[in-house]
């Protein structure tokens, strides 16, 4: 496949020689020739010198045959500009652009924008491991009504079948993290000691299910049935197959 790469930062150039590595067309594109530097005398793919969001340059790099393209420059109004060009102007599929902003973020998203906020990232994780075991905000959807968090709970849940926790939580796992390697659960799954759970709730739910799982359980079940959402599915999971 080829790829069009916006910004030859650290960033951008570990995407451009990762991609290469891997067999695919790399094409880079940055205002400075200098950067290109960072690629290394070995780098295979292109390089074109110019503005990232100007049509001559995108044609240049071959934007209209990408199956992606990534606007990772220093500038969140220049990613997104070139973002929106991408897929707008060339029709490149799969597009992403990396936002300091987080509130910008938001609203690129719910434009249909794939973003990565990189502050908000950042934070998330640092404070994930200031204050171990505290939930961790992995993936929000385009609409931003869903978020995946990763949590561990406490310890009281050790043992508990996960089908119980989904229907607690009005939540759906997605996938644990057992030993350091991810595992799809089953009907059958239970927690296990040092299990971390990756669980996708709706957003406005979200301080709901880190509060409940963060307590013992006898205590968060008596709390999780009188704040539970209204009109919720009371087995949003325990009751299918999977």
């Amino acid at each position: 496949m080829h790829f069009v790469i916006m910004g030859c930062g650290r960033v951008g150039s570990m995407l451009a020689v990762k991609a290469t590595a891997m067999g695919h067309s790399v094409t880079v594109v940055d205002h400075d020739p200098a950067s290109f530097r960072r690629l290394g005398a070995d780098f295979s793919g292109r390089c074109v010198a110019g503005v990232g969001f100007d049509r001559a340059t995108l044609d240049e790099a071959g934007t209209a045959s990408a199956a992606a393209f990534a606007a990772v420059s220093s500038g969140d109004n220049s990613n997104i500009i070139a973002a929106r060009i991408a897929r707008e102007r060339y029709g490149v599929r799969n597009v992403v652009a990396r936002i300091y902003d987080p509130r910008r973020a938001e609203v690129y998203e719910r434009l249909g924008i794939a973003t990565v906020a990189t502050v908000r990232w950042t934070a998330d994780q640092v404070m994930s491991r200031m204050i171990p075991g505290s939930p961790n905000h992995e993936y929000r959807d385009v609409s931003g009504s869903l978020t995946m968090i990763t949590v561990d709970a406490e310890p009281s849940w050790i043992g508990s079948p996960l089908a119980e926790v989904e229907n607690l939580a009005h939540a759906r796992a997605a996938y644990l993290t057992r030993l350091g390697e991810g595992v799809l659960p089953t009907a059958e799954t239970r927690l296990q000691e040092g299990d971390r759970l990756h669980l996708m709730v709706r957003t406005d739910q979200l301080a709901r299910v880190e509060t409940m799982l963060a307590h013992r359980k006898a205590e968060a079940c008596a709390e999780s049935a009188r704040t539970a959402p209204t009109g919720a599915d009371p087995s949003p999971a325990g009751t299918e197959e999977r």
